[in-house]
């Protein structure tokens, strides 16, 4: 117990002094998080800490897959199904069948281990393209295509895996059964995340308990992924649709309280899972370079085929992003009218980013053993070894070089969100201004809290369209009873403005969720005023 327990304060160490690090020298951390666990992991007499799969697929799988499904905007995901599903699943199997056959032919892999090995290192990581993606200033489309498809690629890449080893264990394939599996398995994933999403909408309807509520959305993913996974569906599929389908709801469904401290404890679960995450990848070097000790190949050629399919990874990735962006629109002419075809640099963008991470490393290290036949798996301790090479050549060249990369096609935020939000700020302040002089014409007597708070939102509309203040901002110093209840009115007709707004898709749910929580902040600030 001892020991996990340094163990346990080893890795929060680590990940505050290389946060640290991070931010002082501008690098994406999960980046830094890799090395600086490759570098503890190199040093002698360190206890050696073993990556468990089950751990990763259980434990940190759906607790870092949740949140980002729960905070992608539905609306922009919709509006860019078409590539998200060309790149989650299209991609994802082209690169399986490409990589194996690069496998067999040249590194001698039987194709079906070959198979195993590019369903492993095919989708790239959810994890990092988010913790990158949000730090760089690039169009909303592409980190909204991104995301979307780092969400959904893992069960894509799960299932084929699941396919592949099955048929090196057992030595038998059906190309039609494993289609029929596939389909029956995402569908099932999905039809279960919407049920535990449903039944967790439902509580959260009936409970006003801002602890017992977040403990509710803590315990969520691993609901989903556990109920799917026992019923052999795609748990990753039932995770994202989940918190697909709560993030839709969740800004009518819980109170002001719970959502200013719900989101501080689950940026606190995400930043502490990561931070393991990325570096227990690092600090698996000494095992992968176990498994490759005493190999009949030479471990220069091993390192040069590994990084043949590492850069083999990127050119497919390339090969496929490309013609699937331009190719539909030279066919169907119809489809330039509704999505005119993007700048090539920003097809770039979305070609060079595919850093693989955590999955495709837990994925080669939860393969069996042996075979049915108890023979040892074919080409096990390569595959871990290659699946390793290609996480590190992808975080660290891709993830340094992106922003260079962006800086050198001139990319740069196109603007529309902090445009979507002015105007959406601009309409609920008149429309809680309308509601106060509604209460006027029936209140009479609450002349003097009324006419505090229209000056406070005539001059913020003023300030939003640009002219200057006519008067201060009047301040609430002078606080009574009235003057809370008319203010939380105002916050109420605000709040279902932008809900409104967001329901019409005028606004994506990014905007409503930024504007909620300042909504939110002075609501709450109304209780300290007394």
């Amino acid at each position: 117990m001892t020991g996990i327990v340094e163990i346990f304060v080893g890795l929060l160490l680590a990940v505050v002094m290389l946060t640290l690090v991070a931010r002082r020298l501008h690098i994406s951390y999960p980046i830094l998080f890799v090395i600086g666990g490759l570098l503890l992991g190199l040093i002698p007499k360190l206890p050696r800490v073993r990556l468990d799969p089950e751990l990763v697929f259980l434990f940190f799988l759906p607790p870092l897959l949740f949140p980002a499904a729960l905070l992608t905007s539905w609306r922009d995901f919709r509006a860019n199904l078409r590539p998200i599903s060309l790149l989650a699943v299209g991609l994802v199997l082209f690169t399986t069948v490409a990589v194996a056959f690069l496998a067999h032919y040249f590194m001698k892999l039987p194709l079906a281990a070959g198979f195993v090995l590019g369903a492993i290192i095919s989708p790239p990581d959810a994890i990092a393209v988010s913790a990158i993606a949000e730090q760089l200033k690039i169009p909303r489309r592409i980190v909204t295509i991104l995301e979307g498809e780092s969400l959904v690629n893992d069960a894509t890449a799960l299932v084929t895996y699941r396919f592949g080893v099955a048929a090196v264990v057992t030595g038998y394939f059906s190309l039609a059964d494993a289609g029929v599996q596939f389909v029956i398995v995402s569908l099932g994933g999905i039809l279960t995340g919407l049920a535990v999403g449903w039944l967790a909408q439902q509580l959260h309807k009936r409970v006003d308990d801002a602890p017992i509520e977040i403990t509710v959305s803590l315990l969520t993913p691993f609901v989903a992924y556990l109920a799917a996974e026992q019923m052999g569906l795609s748990g990753v599929l039932a995770v994202v649709t989940a918190g697909l389908y709560l993030g839709r709801r969740m800004p009518e469904l819980l109170t002001f309280k719970t959502r200013l401290q719900g989101g501080p404890v689950w940026e606190m679960v995400q930043f502490l899972l990561n931070g393991f995450v990325f570096i227990l990848i690092g600090l698996q070097l000494p095992e992968v370079l176990r498994g490759i000790s005493g190999h009949a190949i030479p471990l220069s050629r091993l390192i040069c085929y590994a990084l043949l399919i590492s850069l083999a990874v990127i050119v497919i990735r390339f090969l496929w992003v490309f013609p699937a962006t331009y190719l539909p629109r030279l066919i169907f002419k119809n489809l330039c009218k509704h999505d005119p075809c993007p700048k090539w640099q920003h097809v770039t963008i979305i070609a060079w980013t595919g850093m693989r991470g955590v999955v495709s490393l837990a994925a080669a290290l939860a393969l069996p053993l042996t075979q049915q036949d108890n023979s040892p798996f074919p080409g096990r301790d390569l595959i871990l070894f290659f699946t390793f090479v290609v996480i590190l050549t992808t975080l660290v060249v891709q993830g340094l070089s992106l922003p260079l990369l962006i800086r050198w096609l001139g990319i740069a935020d196109d603007g529309s969100m902090e445009r979507e939000e002015h105007s959406a700020r601009l309409q609920a302040n008149q429309q809680a201004l309308a509601r106060l002089n509604e209460i006027a014409e029936r209140e009479p007597v609450a002349a003097d809290a009324l006419e505090r708070l229209r000056i406070e939102y005539e001059d913020h509309i003023r300030q939003l369209e640009g002219v200057e203040p006519e008067r201060a901002g009047t301040s609430l110093h002078r606080f009574s009873s009235e003057f809370e209840r008319l203010s939380r009115e105002a916050l109420r007709q605000e709040r279902q403005t932008i809900l409104d707004l967001r329901n019409q898709d005028t606004i994506s749910d990014d905007v409503l969720r930024r504007i909620q929580w300042d909504i939110d902040l002075a609501e709450a600030r109304l209780g300290q005023q007394q």
